[in-house]
Protein backbone atom coordinates (compact mmCIF):
# COMPACT_ATOMS: atom_id res chain seq x y z
CA UNK A 1 0.00 0.00 0.00
CA UNK A 2 1.41 3.34 -1.08
CA UNK A 3 2.19 6.09 1.39
CA UNK A 4 4.62 6.75 4.16
CA UNK A 5 2.14 6.02 6.94
CA UNK A 6 1.33 2.42 7.79
CA UNK A 7 -2.45 1.96 7.62
CA UNK A 8 -4.03 -1.19 9.08
CA UNK A 9 -6.92 -2.75 7.27
CA UNK A 10 -9.74 -3.30 9.82
CA UNK A 11 -12.38 -4.14 7.28
CA UNK A 12 -12.94 -7.63 8.56
CA UNK A 13 -12.94 -6.63 12.22
CA UNK A 14 -15.48 -3.78 11.96
CA UNK A 15 -17.91 -5.89 10.07
CA UNK A 16 -18.69 -8.15 13.04
CA UNK A 17 -22.14 -9.54 13.54
CA UNK A 18 -24.59 -7.53 15.60
CA UNK A 19 -25.66 -10.50 17.72
CA UNK A 20 -22.18 -11.12 19.02
CA UNK A 21 -21.97 -11.53 22.82
CA UNK A 22 -18.81 -12.02 24.89
CA UNK A 23 -18.18 -15.35 26.45
CA UNK A 24 -17.74 -15.68 30.18
CA UNK A 25 -14.12 -16.02 31.21
CA UNK A 26 -13.67 -17.90 34.47
CA UNK A 27 -11.23 -16.38 36.93
CA UNK A 28 -8.42 -18.49 38.22
CA UNK A 29 -9.17 -19.81 41.71
CA UNK A 30 -12.61 -18.13 41.91
CA UNK A 31 -16.02 -19.83 41.86
CA UNK A 32 -18.16 -19.63 38.75
CA UNK A 33 -20.27 -16.50 38.88
CA UNK A 34 -22.26 -17.21 35.73
CA UNK A 35 -22.38 -15.30 32.51
CA UNK A 36 -22.45 -11.50 32.52
CA UNK A 37 -25.57 -10.12 30.93
CA UNK A 38 -24.48 -6.97 29.08
CA UNK A 39 -27.45 -6.73 26.77
CA UNK A 40 -29.15 -4.31 29.16
CA UNK A 41 -26.23 -1.90 29.36
CA UNK A 42 -27.28 -0.12 26.22
CA UNK A 43 -30.71 0.60 27.63
CA UNK A 44 -29.35 2.45 30.76
CA UNK A 45 -29.09 6.20 30.29
CA UNK A 46 -27.87 7.07 33.79
CA UNK A 47 -24.48 5.62 34.71
CA UNK A 48 -25.13 6.15 38.42
CA UNK A 49 -27.75 3.45 38.27
CA UNK A 50 -24.98 0.94 37.55
CA UNK A 51 -23.86 1.33 41.19
CA UNK A 52 -27.20 0.11 42.54
CA UNK A 53 -27.08 -3.51 43.51
CA UNK A 54 -29.62 -5.52 41.54
CA UNK A 55 -31.75 -7.91 43.59
CA UNK A 56 -31.49 -11.60 42.95
CA UNK A 57 -34.11 -13.10 40.64
CA UNK A 58 -37.12 -14.51 42.41
CA UNK A 59 -36.76 -17.84 40.70
CA UNK A 60 -33.24 -18.44 42.02
CA UNK A 61 -34.26 -18.17 45.72
CA UNK A 62 -36.24 -20.97 47.27
CA UNK A 63 -38.41 -19.51 50.02
CA UNK A 64 -40.21 -21.72 52.49
CA UNK A 65 -43.96 -21.75 52.53
CA UNK A 66 -45.58 -19.50 55.12
CA UNK A 67 -46.49 -21.42 58.27
CA UNK A 68 -50.09 -22.06 59.02
CA UNK A 69 -51.83 -20.66 62.11
CA UNK A 70 -51.65 -23.98 63.94
CA UNK A 71 -47.96 -24.38 63.17
CA UNK A 72 -47.26 -20.86 64.34
CA UNK A 73 -48.94 -21.52 67.67
CA UNK A 74 -46.95 -24.71 68.16
CA UNK A 75 -43.64 -23.14 67.11
CA UNK A 76 -43.49 -19.51 68.16
CA UNK A 77 -39.92 -19.23 66.90
CA UNK A 78 -41.26 -19.26 63.35
CA UNK A 79 -43.10 -16.00 63.88
CA UNK A 80 -41.37 -12.91 62.43
CA UNK A 81 -39.79 -10.48 64.83
CA UNK A 82 -42.06 -7.65 65.85
CA UNK A 83 -40.76 -4.19 64.99
CA UNK A 84 -39.25 -2.34 67.90
CA UNK A 85 -41.46 0.32 69.41
CA UNK A 86 -38.64 2.84 69.57
CA UNK A 87 -37.10 2.00 66.21
CA UNK A 88 -35.90 5.00 64.24
CA UNK A 89 -36.58 3.39 60.86
CA UNK A 90 -39.66 4.79 59.13
CA UNK A 91 -40.74 1.32 58.12
CA UNK A 92 -40.47 0.00 61.66
CA UNK A 93 -37.97 -2.72 60.82
CA UNK A 94 -36.96 -5.33 63.36
CA UNK A 95 -34.13 -3.87 65.41
CA UNK A 96 -32.72 -4.59 68.82
CA UNK A 97 -34.65 -2.66 71.44
CA UNK A 98 -32.68 -0.03 73.30
CA UNK A 99 -31.75 -0.64 76.89
CA UNK A 100 -34.07 0.96 79.41
CA UNK A 101 -31.78 2.89 81.84
CA UNK A 102 -34.50 2.85 84.51
CA UNK A 103 -35.25 -0.88 84.39
CA UNK A 104 -34.65 -2.44 87.78
CA UNK A 105 -33.19 0.76 89.24
CA UNK A 106 -34.60 2.14 92.49
CA UNK A 107 -33.78 5.81 92.86
CA UNK A 108 -32.75 7.29 96.19
CA UNK A 109 -32.71 11.05 96.61
CA UNK A 110 -30.58 10.72 99.75
CA UNK A 111 -27.81 8.95 97.86
CA UNK A 112 -28.09 11.39 94.96
CA UNK A 113 -27.59 14.30 97.37
CA UNK A 114 -24.59 12.85 99.22
CA UNK A 115 -22.57 10.93 96.65
CA UNK A 116 -20.23 12.63 94.21
CA UNK A 117 -20.84 12.60 90.48
CA UNK A 118 -18.69 9.98 88.83
CA UNK A 119 -16.74 10.63 85.67
CA UNK A 120 -18.03 9.36 82.34
CA UNK A 121 -17.26 5.67 81.98
CA UNK A 122 -16.02 3.95 78.84
CA UNK A 123 -19.41 2.38 78.20
CA UNK A 124 -21.05 5.82 78.41
CA UNK A 125 -18.60 7.20 75.86
CA UNK A 126 -19.31 4.31 73.48
CA UNK A 127 -23.05 4.80 73.87
CA UNK A 128 -22.66 8.51 73.08
CA UNK A 129 -20.69 7.67 69.95
CA UNK A 130 -23.30 5.15 68.82
CA UNK A 131 -26.03 7.77 69.21
CA UNK A 132 -24.55 9.89 66.38
CA UNK A 133 -26.55 12.88 67.52
CA UNK A 134 -25.15 16.35 68.12
CA UNK A 135 -26.72 19.30 69.89
CA UNK A 136 -24.81 22.59 70.00
CA UNK A 137 -21.62 20.81 68.99
CA UNK A 138 -21.88 18.09 71.64
CA UNK A 139 -23.04 14.53 71.31
CA UNK A 140 -26.21 13.57 73.11
CA UNK A 141 -27.18 10.16 74.43
CA UNK A 142 -30.60 9.13 73.09
CA UNK A 143 -31.54 6.79 75.92
CA UNK A 144 -35.05 5.62 76.58
CA UNK A 145 -36.95 8.37 78.40
CA UNK A 146 -40.27 6.59 78.70
CA UNK A 147 -39.93 6.52 82.49
CA UNK A 148 -39.51 10.28 82.70
CA UNK A 149 -42.30 11.00 80.22
CA UNK A 150 -44.67 8.69 82.06
CA UNK A 151 -44.39 10.69 85.30
CA UNK A 152 -47.46 12.74 86.04
CA UNK A 153 -47.09 16.51 86.00
CA UNK A 154 -48.51 16.82 89.51
CA UNK A 155 -49.37 14.20 92.14
CA UNK A 156 -52.97 13.50 93.00
CA UNK A 157 -53.74 15.37 96.19
CA UNK A 158 -56.90 16.63 97.76
CA UNK A 159 -57.69 20.33 97.69
CA UNK A 160 -56.67 20.96 101.29
CA UNK A 161 -53.34 19.14 101.11
CA UNK A 162 -51.59 21.44 98.65
CA UNK A 163 -50.73 24.04 101.29
CA UNK A 164 -48.63 21.46 103.15
CA UNK A 165 -46.17 21.05 100.25
CA UNK A 166 -43.41 23.10 98.73
CA UNK A 167 -43.59 22.88 94.93
CA UNK A 168 -40.39 22.95 92.86
CA UNK A 169 -40.47 22.72 89.04
CA UNK A 170 -38.02 20.19 87.57
CA UNK A 171 -37.09 20.39 83.88
CA UNK A 172 -36.85 17.26 81.75
CA UNK A 173 -35.01 17.55 78.42
CA UNK A 174 -34.79 14.67 75.96
CA UNK A 175 -34.12 14.12 72.26
CA UNK A 176 -36.73 12.85 69.80
CA UNK A 177 -34.91 10.97 67.00
CA UNK A 178 -37.92 10.74 64.69
CA UNK A 179 -38.42 14.51 64.70
CA UNK A 180 -34.73 15.47 65.10
CA UNK A 181 -35.45 17.96 67.87
CA UNK A 182 -35.17 18.40 71.61
CA UNK A 183 -38.26 18.54 73.79
CA UNK A 184 -38.42 20.16 77.21
CA UNK A 185 -41.12 19.24 79.69
CA UNK A 186 -41.74 20.32 83.27
CA UNK A 187 -42.64 18.12 86.19
CA UNK A 188 -43.44 19.50 89.64
CA UNK A 189 -41.71 18.09 92.71
CA UNK A 190 -44.01 18.23 95.73
CA UNK A 191 -41.99 18.19 98.96
CA UNK A 192 -44.07 17.58 102.11
CA UNK A 193 -43.42 19.98 104.96
CA UNK A 194 -42.20 18.10 108.04
CA UNK A 195 -42.65 20.08 111.25
CA UNK A 196 -40.08 19.69 114.05
CA UNK A 197 -40.96 17.64 117.10
CA UNK A 198 -40.43 19.71 120.29
CA UNK A 199 -38.60 18.07 123.16
CA UNK A 200 -39.74 18.15 126.77
CA UNK A 201 -37.79 21.30 127.70
CA UNK A 202 -38.86 23.19 124.54
CA UNK A 203 -42.17 24.50 125.87
CA UNK A 204 -42.01 27.71 123.83
CA UNK A 205 -41.88 25.89 120.50
CA UNK A 206 -44.54 23.42 121.60
CA UNK A 207 -46.89 26.28 122.51
CA UNK A 208 -46.40 28.06 119.17
CA UNK A 209 -46.98 24.85 117.17
CA UNK A 210 -50.18 24.14 119.12
CA UNK A 211 -51.48 27.66 118.45
CA UNK A 212 -50.09 27.78 114.87
CA UNK A 213 -48.13 30.95 115.62
CA UNK A 214 -44.96 32.35 114.10
CA UNK A 215 -42.03 32.28 116.51
CA UNK A 216 -40.99 35.94 116.76
CA UNK A 217 -37.78 36.29 118.76
CA UNK A 218 -38.59 39.90 119.76
CA UNK A 219 -41.96 38.88 121.15
CA UNK A 220 -40.39 35.95 123.02
CA UNK A 221 -38.07 38.32 124.88
CA UNK A 222 -41.12 40.38 125.89
CA UNK A 223 -43.19 37.35 126.91
CA UNK A 224 -40.34 35.43 128.60
CA UNK A 225 -37.96 38.00 130.16
CA UNK A 226 -36.01 35.25 131.93
CA UNK A 227 -34.48 34.28 128.55
CA UNK A 228 -33.45 37.77 127.45
CA UNK A 229 -29.81 37.36 128.43
CA UNK A 230 -29.38 34.02 126.70
CA UNK A 231 -31.10 35.26 123.54
CA UNK A 232 -29.02 38.42 123.32
CA UNK A 233 -25.79 36.48 123.81
CA UNK A 234 -26.74 33.82 121.25
CA UNK A 235 -28.04 36.20 118.58
CA UNK A 236 -25.81 39.21 119.12
CA UNK A 237 -24.53 39.23 115.51
CA UNK A 238 -27.91 38.61 113.88
CA UNK A 239 -30.27 40.58 116.13
CA UNK A 240 -30.74 43.31 113.49
CA UNK A 241 -31.99 40.64 111.05
CA UNK A 242 -34.47 39.34 113.65
CA UNK A 243 -35.72 42.91 114.12
CA UNK A 244 -36.31 43.19 110.36
CA UNK A 245 -38.07 39.82 110.46
CA UNK A 246 -40.33 40.99 113.28
CA UNK A 247 -41.30 44.11 111.30
CA UNK A 248 -42.05 42.01 108.21
CA UNK A 249 -44.37 39.73 110.19
CA UNK A 250 -46.20 42.75 111.61
CA UNK A 251 -46.70 44.11 108.07
CA UNK A 252 -47.92 40.70 106.91
CA UNK A 253 -50.48 40.62 109.70
CA UNK A 254 -51.74 43.98 108.48
CA UNK A 255 -52.43 42.56 105.01
CA UNK A 256 -49.19 42.94 103.05
CA UNK A 257 -48.59 39.79 101.00
CA UNK A 258 -45.17 41.03 99.93
CA UNK A 259 -44.09 41.01 103.60
CA UNK A 260 -44.51 37.21 103.69
CA UNK A 261 -41.97 36.84 100.90
CA UNK A 262 -39.55 39.19 102.65
CA UNK A 263 -39.89 37.24 105.91
CA UNK A 264 -39.29 33.96 104.09
CA UNK A 265 -36.02 35.17 102.58
CA UNK A 266 -34.87 36.50 105.97
CA UNK A 267 -35.54 33.11 107.56
CA UNK A 268 -33.46 31.44 104.83
CA UNK A 269 -30.54 33.70 105.74
CA UNK A 270 -30.91 33.11 109.48
CA UNK A 271 -30.91 29.33 109.10
CA UNK A 272 -27.21 29.46 108.23
CA UNK A 273 -26.45 30.61 111.80
CA UNK A 274 -28.21 27.74 113.57
CA UNK A 275 -28.00 25.99 115.93
CA UNK A 276 -27.19 28.37 118.75
CA UNK A 277 -27.02 27.95 122.51
CA UNK A 278 -30.52 29.33 122.96
CA UNK A 279 -31.95 26.99 120.32
CA UNK A 280 -30.34 23.95 121.94
CA UNK A 281 -31.36 24.86 125.48
CA UNK A 282 -34.95 26.13 125.31
CA UNK A 283 -36.01 27.46 121.88
CA UNK A 284 -35.65 24.31 119.80
CA UNK A 285 -35.70 24.18 116.01
CA UNK A 286 -37.95 27.24 115.75
CA UNK A 287 -36.58 28.43 112.39
CA UNK A 288 -37.63 25.18 110.75
CA UNK A 289 -41.15 25.74 112.08
CA UNK A 290 -41.07 29.36 110.88
CA UNK A 291 -40.02 28.21 107.41
CA UNK A 292 -42.93 25.76 107.16
CA UNK A 293 -45.33 28.33 108.61
CA UNK A 294 -44.42 30.90 105.96
CA UNK A 295 -44.67 28.36 103.12
CA UNK A 296 -48.17 27.34 104.24
CA UNK A 297 -49.23 30.99 104.58
CA UNK A 298 -48.00 31.89 101.07
CA UNK A 299 -49.59 28.76 99.59
CA UNK A 300 -52.91 29.69 101.14
CA UNK A 301 -52.66 33.27 99.85
CA UNK A 302 -51.30 32.13 96.42
CA UNK A 303 -48.17 34.23 96.77
CA UNK A 304 -45.46 33.37 94.25
CA UNK A 305 -42.04 32.68 95.78
CA UNK A 306 -39.01 30.50 95.15
CA UNK A 307 -36.76 28.93 97.75
CA UNK A 308 -33.01 28.60 97.35
CA UNK A 309 -31.45 25.28 96.35
CA UNK A 310 -30.01 24.89 99.85
CA UNK A 311 -33.45 25.31 101.42
CA UNK A 312 -35.01 22.80 98.99
CA UNK A 313 -32.31 20.24 99.75
CA UNK A 314 -32.98 20.80 103.47
CA UNK A 315 -36.70 20.15 102.97
CA UNK A 316 -35.93 16.97 101.00
CA UNK A 317 -33.61 15.80 103.77
CA UNK A 318 -36.28 16.37 106.43
CA UNK A 319 -38.78 14.42 104.33
CA UNK A 320 -36.39 11.49 103.79
CA UNK A 321 -35.61 11.25 107.51
CA UNK A 322 -39.31 11.22 108.30
CA UNK A 323 -39.96 8.51 105.68
CA UNK A 324 -37.19 6.31 107.06
CA UNK A 325 -38.25 6.86 110.67
CA UNK A 326 -41.80 5.68 110.09
CA UNK A 327 -40.97 3.19 107.30
CA UNK A 328 -43.40 4.69 104.81
CA UNK A 329 -43.99 3.41 101.28
CA UNK A 330 -41.50 4.12 98.53
CA UNK A 331 -42.59 7.04 96.33
CA UNK A 332 -40.99 6.49 92.94
CA UNK A 333 -42.18 9.77 91.47
CA UNK A 334 -40.71 11.80 94.33
CA UNK A 335 -37.39 9.95 94.31
CA UNK A 336 -36.85 10.35 90.56
CA UNK A 337 -37.70 14.05 90.54
CA UNK A 338 -35.65 14.70 93.68
CA UNK A 339 -32.64 12.96 92.12
CA UNK A 340 -33.08 15.10 88.99
CA UNK A 341 -33.24 18.20 91.17
CA UNK A 342 -29.89 17.40 92.80
CA UNK A 343 -28.44 16.65 89.36
CA UNK A 344 -29.47 20.07 88.05
CA UNK A 345 -28.95 22.18 91.18
CA UNK A 346 -25.63 20.68 92.33
CA UNK A 347 -23.88 19.25 89.22
CA UNK A 348 -20.42 19.37 90.86
CA UNK A 349 -21.39 17.99 94.25
CA UNK A 350 -18.69 16.01 96.02
CA UNK A 351 -15.86 17.08 93.72
CA UNK A 352 -14.33 19.43 96.30
CA UNK A 353 -13.87 16.47 98.65
CA UNK A 354 -12.04 14.44 96.03
CA UNK A 355 -9.74 17.31 95.13
CA UNK A 356 -8.52 17.79 98.71
CA UNK A 357 -5.05 16.41 99.36
CA UNK A 358 -4.93 15.31 102.96
CA UNK A 359 -1.24 14.27 102.73
CA UNK A 360 0.02 17.54 101.29
CA UNK A 361 1.67 18.63 104.54
CA UNK A 362 3.40 15.28 104.97
CA UNK A 363 4.90 15.01 101.49
CA UNK A 364 5.57 18.70 100.93
CA UNK A 365 9.20 19.00 99.98
CA UNK A 366 9.38 22.75 99.49
CA UNK A 367 10.34 23.38 103.10
CA UNK A 368 12.99 20.98 104.33
CA UNK A 369 14.45 21.02 107.79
Amino acid sequence: MAGSDDILDLTGVLGAADDWTPESVPLAGAPELGELDVSALGELSDFDSLLVEKPAPAASVERPAPPTEAAALEAPDLLPDAPAADSEEPGGGSRRRRRDPFAGVQFSSSQAAMQARGLTTLSDIKRIKRARVKHEGQRVVTDDVKKLKSLSIEPRLTAGEYINYYVEPVRIEYYIPRESRFAVETRYLYIPLIDPTPREHEAILKEHIAKNRFVDLIEIMNEHPMHITDILESYNGTMHIYESLSRAIMEADQGSDEAYRTAFYLVEVLMDYEPTYAALEFLGDFLSWNLNWLIRAMNALVVEFAASDKTISYLIKKRNIYWEQYNLDYDERFEILAALFFEQAFPNRGLEIQEEDYFYDIFDKKFKM
